[in-house]
């Protein structure tokens, strides 16, 4: 028997169309022979919809249009199952579309890798694919992140953060604290992806240009110092915390005019689209070269890292971790993880011999192995607490 997996896209993020292009590289390689595919929609309001006019990516040239003859639906737990419904039913009618077995969010930045499409398939003990809620919540937001990765003796370069508020009340400070790291810097909203947000500051006007441009997208902004000359390497991990792989490794390239690896580099480029996807690239795109050349045991070494650094945010189902090294010392440091990578990472497990249909299986199979252990352990305690409870003398009619 087939299982209903539904794939969850979109959401109220900056990064909306990404996750619309990687989910349907996900969906068209989903096996359906074992899966009956159903696409749900979240649009930049937060409603959800689910039609198979979703499979069609030239229904999204027009957003407004799509929701518009598109159903709104809803999901309901009954009788420990997860049901999808119409918003809209005919009169005492409760017809489901579908019973969900599983999901599998494909989402990027706020409002969907950050934990809260993971709390909300919690609430309704929907088995899902990837990181769970903490973990999710802990890799999108790059000040925890730095922290624990900081804390668990992993490479990192030289960090602070303060909240955007900040900047009008410790102004000196802050730029005082920049300083002493030392121009150029990097300047990051806490939790976007896709490079929307950051820039780099070679001198302290720069920089309060780069604050206030990263402020837009952020309560909480960090500031790091620039690897100079520096390589970027990525590298993808499929598993749970303690039993997981490396892919092989790739390094990224960006336009010569930019400083950093921005939007337009990743998304924009025009790549070749993976065998299947019709011409739908994402992040597949992004000029690149696989199995880069590296000094000696380097690739170990950040394979190794890689390894550590989803076992230490408690990461699960396939991730991709970004590298910066410097030539100069071949020191490797972690940059960020991605818990939910643009196009999820499949062009660096085709090199390693996983086909993207078969790397949408193991997510799967990791899904349902989580689901396993967690129907084992205990999550309610009884107590006689309220039995026993009474309130106390002229608590009543005290609260007005």
């Amino acid at each position: 028997m087939k299982l209903n997996i539904a794939v969850l896209f979109g959401g109220e993020s900056v990064e909306h169309e990404v996750s619309i292009i990687s989910a349907h590289q996900a969906m068209e390689a989903l096996d359906r022979e074992k899966y009956h595919v159903i696409p749900v929609y979240i649009s930049k309001d937060r409603k959800l919809y689910s039609s198979e006019a979703l499979m069609d990516m030239k229904n999204y040239r027009d957003l407004n249009a799509l929701t518009a003859k598109v159903p709104q639906v809803y999901f309901v737990n009954e009788n420990n199952k997860t049901v999808m419904r119409p918003v809209k039913a005919p009169l005492f009618s409760h017809r489901e579309i579908a019973v969900i077995d599983l999901a599998i969010p494909v989402m990027h930045g706020t409002n969907g890798e950050d934990g809260t499409i993971q709390g909300f398939l919690e609430m309704y003990r929907l088995p899902y694919a990837g990181c769970d809620l903490i973990a999710a919540a802990v890799g999108q937001d790059k000040v925890l992140q730095k922290h624990a990765l900081e804390n668990s003796g992993l490479p990192i370069t030289e960090w602070f953060w303060v909240y955007a508020r900040e900047m009008d009340t410790k102004k000196k400070e802050i730029l005082n604290q920049a300083s002493r790291i030392g121009y150029p810097l990097i300047l990051k909203p806490a939790c976007t992806g896709s490079s929307v947000g950051i820039s780099i500051a070679h001198n302290e006007k720069e920089y309060l240009i780069s604050f206030e441009e990263a402020a837009r997208y952020d309560s909480k902004i960090i500031t790091e110092k620039v690897v100079r000359p520096m390589r970027e390497i990525n590298c993808s991990v499929l598993g749970e915390p303690c039993d997981a792989i490396t892919s092989v490794l790739e390094e990224v390239f960006h336009d010569t005019e930019n400083e950093l690896l921005d939007f337009h580099d990743k998304y924009e480029q025009g790549g070749k689209a993976a065998k299947g996807s019709k011409g739908v690239s994402g992040m597949a795109s992004t000029s690149r070269c696989v199995n880069p050349d590296l000094p000696e045991g380097i690739s170990d070494e950040i394979k190794r890292l890689a390894l550590e650094t989803f076992r230490v945010l408690g990461s699960s189902g396939v991730c991709r971790i970004d590298f910066l090294m410097d030539t100069l010392t071949n020191q490797v440091y972690v940059n960020e993880i991605n818990t939910i990578p643009g196009s999820l990472a499949y062009y660096l497990w085709l090199d390693a011999g996983v086909p993207f249909p078969a790397l949408m299986d193991k997510l799967v199979e990791l899904a349902l192995e989580r689901e396993r252990r967690r129907q084992s352990m205990i999550y309610s305690y009884e107590t006689d607490l309220l039995k026993n409870y009474s309130e106390p003398t002229g608590a009543k009619g005290a609260k007005r």
